[in-house]
């Protein structure tokens, strides 16, 4: 029987970190009501067939934004704090987004779902609004609902979310209301993964990432497994 070999990890050096932000800028356009940056320098240390990831390894490993925004309850969530030495995987987007948004996170809920019940609640998904005006808790944890129940969103201060998001690599504009009231906003479509040995990013998916890459690697991620 033939064999199709798994997709290697990819290491991101570089100049292939500042092509994937680049790439990674996303205009989404929606209607005006809701339904429901810079790139970091790395080094490559090692070589990426040695990771277990089909996710790209990031060679430079980032910190873990320090951010505290509200949460969908209304509170106060401070990212490093609440979700220090858990598995987190964050994304940065808007609920009105009709491709990019839905689709990334519509398909990281599925992966979740494939999972045991113990590897779940062990990891954090974040989603972090970049459209906080029309992003309300309420309008946040409705969308969230419908990709995964336990999934923690955040909004608030659009410039605390830029200076967050410049920090992980990811580039995010301010949204634009055009004239017929619809919304187009331009973010990274990264989505990134830290793990809770150094609560640092490792891993990276595009937004061609598929159900199976990421239940592979949330599978690995839940369990801690270096990258």
């Amino acid at each position: 029987m033939a064999h199709t070999p798994r997709p290697k990890a990819r290491l991101l050096g570089p100049a292939a970190l500042a092509l994937t932000g680049a790439l990674a800028l996303t205009a989404c356009s929606s209607s005006g009501t809701s339904g429901g940056g810079g790139t970091g320098a790395a080094t490559v240390s090692r070589q990426s067939s040695n990771s277990a990831y089909q996710g790209s390894v990031l060679s430079k490993h980032f910190d873990k934004p320090d951010l505290v925004l509200t949460d969908t309850s209304g509170q106060p969530f401070d990212l490093r704090k609440q979700t220090a030495g858990r598995p987190v995987v964050l994304f940065f987007g808007y609920t009105s987004c009709p491709d990019v948004c839905p689709t990334t996170m519509g398909d990281i809920g599925v992966a979740m779902s494939k999972l045991s019940a113990e590897e779940q609640k062990k990891i954090d998904v974040v989603f972090v609004s970049t459209d906080p005006e029309r992003d309300t808790p309420k309008v946040l944890r409705t969308w969230l609902d419908s990709m995964g129940k336990g999934f923690i969103g955040l909004t608030g201060d659009l410039a605390r979310v830029k200076t967050a998001a410049r920090t992980v690599g990811v580039a995010v504009q301010d949204p634009v209301v055009n004239a017929d009231g619809s919304v187009t906003s331009a973010h990274g479509a990264q989505v990134l993964a830290f793990l809770p040995s150094d609560d640092k990013a490792h891993v990276l998916w595009m937004g061609s990432s598929t159900v199976e890459t990421y239940t592979h690697d949330l599978a690995l991620l839940a369990k801690g497994v270096p990258a």
